[in-house]
């Protein structure tokens, strides 16, 4: 029989919690984010009647078609997770709190251009992945200046995606680069580690992990 999504939640938090001891770091510092991409408004309601509050999703057009169908969630807050091409940026502004993928001074001038408050963090690629979006570490630092200089931005931290390995210790050098980077720039924010390496990455000082598989399930497109 399926676990619940409660089972599942549970779970995920327990893993969460036995990493943040064995790493001597308190739990409060480990932000969970719900990955619903791929799954149907319903299953964000289900989500939030549970306790969860920030969610992720990789399209624009496929929140775009989601958040009417969403009643009002007080509290929760969206975050994109996946590349945003510069002409989407004015819809995602309208329908996100958070751009987790802003990878270039083009962009962060697109998103600061609405006149809206809004967190971000820079997207930064460190595997050789073709399909791998983010900027070039060798940019970095342009980037966070550029942010910086935008009024209404606010730049929390970096992100990144290593290569997928069923081994998530695979992912550890992917993720104390960052690390490293985050800290050469003055930035205490680490969205990186997912359903398979959330430990990895919390002992390495994530402070978001996105966590979809481990919840929903695997993804089925219709």
């Amino acid at each position: 029989m399926q676990d619940s999504l409660r089972e599942r939640w549970d779970g995920v938090r327990e893993r969460m919690s036995t990493a943040c001891a064995k790493a001597g770091r308190a739990e409060s510092e480990v932000l969970l984010l719900a990955v619903t991409k791929v799954f149907p408004a319903t299953i964000i309601e289900e989500a939030y009647a549970l306790g969860m509050r920030e969610f992720g999703e990789n399209y624009v057009q496929e929140f775009e078609r989601k958040r009417p169908l969403l009643p009002e969630l007080p509290g929760a807050r969206f975050h994109l997770i996946g590349h945003l091409q510069s002409n989407k940026a004015k819809k995602a502004g309208e329908l996100f709190n958070v751009v987790q993928t802003v990878d270039g001074p083009k962009l962060a001038r697109r998103l600061d251009e609405l006149g809206k408050p809004m967190e971000v963090m820079v997207e930064v690629k460190l595997s050789d992945e073709e399909s791998k979006h983010g900027c070039d570490p060798a940019e970095l630092s342009a980037v966070v200046e550029a942010i910086r200089g935008c009024a209404n931005l606010k730049l929390t931290g970096l992100m990144t995606i290593p290569p997928w390995d069923e081994d998530g210790a695979k992912s550890r050098p992917y993720f104390a680069r960052l690390r490293e980077l985050a800290a050469a720039h003055g930035l205490a924010g680490l969205s990186m580690g997912m359903s398979n390496d959330l430990e990895v990455a919390i002992q390495e000082g994530s402070t978001i992990v996105r966590v979809g598989t481990a919840l929903f399930g695997r993804r089925q497109k219709a």
